[in-house]
């Protein structure tokens, strides 16, 4: 599957190309406290091994379905990673949804999250969907931002399953034509 691009970002699956810049970003998400992905560079050729399996629906633990990894790249730079899951199980309907995504922090607030957003709904078009699922807190303003940008429409709110705290969730469609024009790079 070619790269999708939006200006000067591209969307790729992950490589091991990009270890370098992969690492920049996970140092970066760890100084605000979020280290997940810090323990992918233990193993990173194990890492995007596993991406890869999860995305052709290989090796996936008991519950999780089909997903496909993409980073935001701009400029040699990592932005962001997004998550596109192939199919809903009934908990991911309620809470995450088919997407979820990450900005990196030094390009918050600056339209990456609509177009990595943007870019990800032309990969769930390329799958066959016609419109996605997408959940995020209740006070996420930003993320609540970036999926109206895209056309998100509100389609209900709940309790987190995991948190107890409030969620909402959306319906976005992935076509371009059917979003309309949403802000951001």
């Amino acid at each position: 599957m070619p790269d999708v691009q939006h200006g000067e970002l591209f969307l790729v699956s992950p490589s091991r190309d990009l270890e370098d810049a992969f690492r920049e970003m996970a140092t970066e998400f760890a100084s605000e406290g979020r280290d997940r992905l810090l323990r992918a560079l233990d193993d990173f050729e194990g890492y995007v091994g596993r991406l890869s399996n999860s995305a052709a629906g290989v090796d996936l633990s008991p519950g999780r379905v089909p997903e496909s990894h993409f980073w935001l790249v701009c400029s040699d730079v990592i932005a962001g990673t997004s998550r596109l899951r192939h199919t809903l199980t009934p908990d991911l309907e309620i809470e995450g949804g088919h997407i979820g995504y990450d900005i990196r922090p030094s390009y918050r607030r600056r339209g990456f999250g609509t177009a990595l957003l943007r870019l990800t709904l032309v990969r769930a078009a390329e799958l066959g969907l016609s419109r996605a699922r997408l959940t995020c807190d209740a006070d996420n303003f930003g993320s609540i931002r970036v999926i109206e940008n895209n056309g998100g429409m509100l389609d209900g709110e709940a309790l987190s399953l995991s948190s107890g705290k409030p969620i909402r969730q959306y319906w976005v469609p992935t076509a371009f034509s059917d979003r309309g024009r949403g802000k951001g790079v």
